[in-house]
């Protein structure tokens, strides 16, 4: 949604939201679910007690046809065998070894030549995503890959902790359902299309997160899916105001690090179990935490090697997470770098779950900073800022007080002051009133492992306004 129909939308009165809500809402319905949709989730849990070598067979089958695909109708990797075949490197394209790794500064130049020249990215989804490195990218989806995606979700991140999409459930998001300035509630949405309760991550200051306890109880919301430190801040308001009246079936989380102490202390404010995600919009790698506390991946969303260097390393071994998607074989991603690093399990011990899907043993990314406002807020999730068709290439956002941030930016054809100033309404839309001080660099400073932050917090943690660091700032390990 560009900023010019956000703006629109914020000056609308409550009711005039919701029902815009719900329109987007049956919009995004018709995209994720269909007469076929509950024959898909059957078959996906069904397929959770595949044999290795059925997986094997079916896999094999799907990477054949993708590679062949993307080699002969995808423009990007036609070029490249065309490249390779004048050069006589007579290397076949139907062995995924024989592919070179995929960078993601590769796609994000130029997303378009990614798409199958049979498609037209007009009648497609499109999405976007930042990632973990703060930088832009786009990706399409057929309405037949995005409801092959949404049985998947339906399947291993509601069905195995016993919800459904027909429950009332919420979802605490980065997506800006009021603005960030309202004082007052709702702080929330009802999307009465896919009984889903929006619920703002940008307004839980201490103050205002009882509101979001009493919205949850309005709504008879079942079950709660959001970022981890948005979670965290609620379970804190719920500790701290002694209400325990709102027990959930189960609460999910995604896109941040969960850690011990927020999985006890999230449990132990809504009495239910807590269960992490791994996924990303580029569908290429997807895994959910059983009930035994293991993260199983999704075969079907693509094939993980776990890469040194581009070489493999051994099972158990740390590595850069680098996928083949499988579904999406209109915008294939061949051994794409995910940004993520992690290791696949040792052994092929079987779960206690009693699921045979493979293991990821452990996960080391999504480490962005907390941001904090004024008001006692925090902001984690930056990565919205950037979400547009901006011409930036890539982006760091660094809190350097209260009052002031100061966002790095790598900028591509096209950007103008326009660019610049919509940068600096989607932070202070978040933030508040603060000072933001763009700065054109050539490039982003790397961390070791070659990653950068996209979001850093140099507030000492005594100057934080709630003193607290319920979120993370180290890039964690998910066991």
């Amino acid at each position: 949604m560009s900023n010019a129909w956000i703006r629109i939308y914020h000056r609308l009165p409550q009711p005039c939201r919701s029902a815009a809500a719900a329109v987007w809402g049956f919009r995004l319905r018709f995209w994720r679910y269909g007469p076929e949709s509950e024959q898909l989730v059957t078959e996906a849990l069904q397929r959770d007690y595949w044999q290795p070598q059925q997986w094997e067979k079916w896999r094999a089958e799907r990477l054949g046809y993708v590679l062949h695909r993307a080699a002969t109708r995808v423009p990007y990797y036609r070029e490249q065998w065309e490249m390779r075949r004048r050069r006589g490197d007579r290397a076949s394209w139907d062995r995924l070894e024989n592919w070179p790794v995929l960078k993601k500064e590769m796609v994000r130049a130029n997303p378009r030549a990614f798409v199958a020249d049979d498609c037209d990215p007009r009648r497609m989804f499109h999405d976007h995503t930042s990632g973990t490195t703060g930088s832009p990218l786009s990706v399409w989806l057929n309405r037949n890959t995005v409801r092959a995606w949404y049985a998947l979700f339906e399947a291993r991140c509601r069905r195995w902790y016993g919800v459904s999409r027909f429950d009332r459930w919420g979802i605490l998001g980065g997506r800006l359902v009021t603005p960030a300035d309202q004082r007052k509630p709702p702080f929330w949405v009802w999307n009465p299309a896919l009984n889903q309760l929006y619920l703002s991550s940008y307004h839980l200051a201490p103050d205002l997160t009882p509101y979001y306890l009493e919205a949850l109880a309005r709504y008879r919301i079942q079950y709660l899916l959001g970022y981890t430190s948005s979670l965290c801040a609620l379970a804190q308001a719920a500790l701290r105001t002694g209400r325990r009246s709102l027990p959930l079936r189960v609460i999910v989380t995604n896109a941040e690090p969960l850690l011990p102490h927020q999985r006890q202390m999230i449990s132990e404010a809504f009495q239910c179990p807590v269960r992490e995600t791994y996924g990303m919009t580029e569908i290429v790698a997807a895994a959910t935490e059983c009930e035994w506390g293991r993260l199983h991946l999704w075969p079907e969303a693509g094939r993980v090697e776990i890469l040194e260097h581009d070489n493999p390393v051994q099972p158990g071994a740390c590595g850069d997470i680098v996928a083949t998607g499988l579904l999406n074989a209109d915008m294939p991603l061949i051994r794409y770098t995910t940004g993520d690093r992690g290791a696949l399990a040792a052994n092929n011990i079987p779960c206690s779950c009693g699921r045979l899907l493979p293991v990821l043993a452990s996960v080391d990314g999504r480490a962005d900073d907390l941001l904090y406002a004024a008001d006692g807020r925090q902001i984690g999730r930056m990565d919205p800022v950037f979400k547009s068709d901006l011409a930036v290439r890539e982006a760091q956002i660094i809190q350097e007080t209260l009052g002031t941030v100061r966002v790095r930016y790598v900028p591509a054809a096209g950007f103008t002051d326009r660019s610049a100033n919509t940068i600096i309404e989607a932070i202070r839309s978040r933030l508040g009133p603060v000072e933001v001080l763009l700065e054109s660099v050539p490039q982003l400073p790397r961390e070791p492992n070659g990653k950068f932050r996209a979001v850093i917090c140099r507030i000492p943690p005594e100057q934080r306004p709630d003193g607290q660091r319920c979120g993370s700032e180290l890039t964690s390990t998910l066991v």
